[in-house]
C-alpha cells in the first residue's frame, strides 16, 4: 500500500468515527489503526527471522531468484523472495549466491529494485536484466528436431 494512502484511510477512519460516534469512535478508529500497525510489524519480524535462519547472501538458486524479479519490488519482497540477507558489494548493491557459484547482484534505490544482473559461474558470464528482457525465448526441444 502506498504510504501517503495508508495515512489518509488512518485519518479518515478517525475523522468519521469522530463524526459517527463521537469520542468512542475515535477510539475505535485509533484501536483498528494500532491493530493494523501491529499486523505490519508482525510481518516484517516472520520475514526477518526467516531470513535470520539461512546463511548470509545465499539462495536456492540464482537464477530462479532473476527470473522472478521485478523492477519496483520493496525491500521485503525481496528478502521475503530470497529467504536471506544480500551481502552488501557497493553502496545499494547486494548480492545472492547459490551452492553452483551463480550469483544475482540488485541495485536498490529508496528500498526499491531498480536494476538487477546475473553472474554465471561457467565462463564468467554476466547476463543483464535489460538482456534478459529483450533476448527472443530458447527454441523447444520438440522445433529442434
Amino acid at each position: 500500500m502506498n504510504r501517503w494512502f495508508g495515512i489518509a484511510l488512518a485519518v479518515a477512519a478517525v475523522v468519521s468515527g469522530i463524526a459517527l460516534f463521537g469520542w468512542k469512535g475515535a477510539i475505535l478508529a485509533l484501536s483498528l489503526i494500532v491493530f493494523w500497525l501491529l499486523l505490519q510489524f508482525s510481518q516484517l519480524m516472520k520475514v526477518m527471522r526467516t531470513a535470520n535462519e539461512s546463511p548470509l547472501g545465499h539462495v536456492s538458486s540464482a537464477l530462479m531468484l532473476q527470473s522472478r524479479l521485478h523492477p519496483g519490488m520493496t525491500l521485503v519482497q525481496l528478502i521475503r523472495l530470497c529467504r536471506s540477507l544480500g551481502v552488501k558489494v557497493a553502496p545499494d548493491t547486494y548480492r545472492w549466491a547459490d551452492a553452483g557459484g551463480d550469483a544475482v547482484e540488485v541495485v536498490l534505490k529508496g528500498g526499491k529494485v531498480t536494476h538487477w544482473t546475473l553472474i554465471r559461474a561457467q565462463g564468467d558470464a554476466v547476463v543483464d536484466a535489460a538482456d534478459t528482457a529483450s533476448a527472443p525465448p530458447p527454441p523447444s526441444p520438440d522445433r529442434l528436431a
